[in-house]
């Protein structure tokens, strides 16, 4: 049996290459939230701080997972495996579930304003695109 694959055009890597980045990106806010917490507070209002600090396990959980899955899948697309797609769905249904607890069940938009909403839909369109990517490459034959 063998196996042919159909090299991906030049926007592909510039692409997979920012898709890792943004990825990365993630990866530090994560980290830098994980790890900074005193010093996140200190720069909150009281409203703020009270949000941030009902933040549940689970919403941190799925943080985690979102920001480190679609790091691994972007590094997938750049290997050029189809592996990559799972992992930008995990990524992206755990950043959906997080951020619906951030706007929609916490008092994050009361405390933070309207502007709360720009981030977790940037995120999402992002992710939503990652995956169309992926199934893409993956009926192109670029991914195998």
């Amino acid at each position: 049996m063998s196996s042919t694959s159909v090299k991906p055009p030049a926007w592909f890597w510039v692409v997979s290459i920012l898709a890792l980045l943004w990825n990365l990106f993630g990866v530090f806010q994560y980290l830098f939230s994980a790890f900074n917490q005193q010093e996140i507070l200190e720069s909150l209002t009281q409203a703020q701080r009270e949000v941030f600090e009902a933040i549940p396990a689970w919403a941190t959980a799925c943080f985690a997972i979102a920001v480190f899955s679609g790091a691994i899948a972007a590094i997938g697309l750049l290997l050029r495996k189809k592996w990559a797609k799972p992992l930008f769905m995990v990524s992206l249904v755990t950043s959906t579930a997080q951020f619906i607890h951030w706007l929609f069940i916490s008092n994050a938009v009361e405390a933070f304003g309207p502007s709360t909403y720009g981030m977790p839909i940037t995120v999402i369109v992002v992710g939503i695109l990652l995956v169309v990517l992926a199934k893409k490459g993956i009926q192109k034959g670029w991914l195998n």
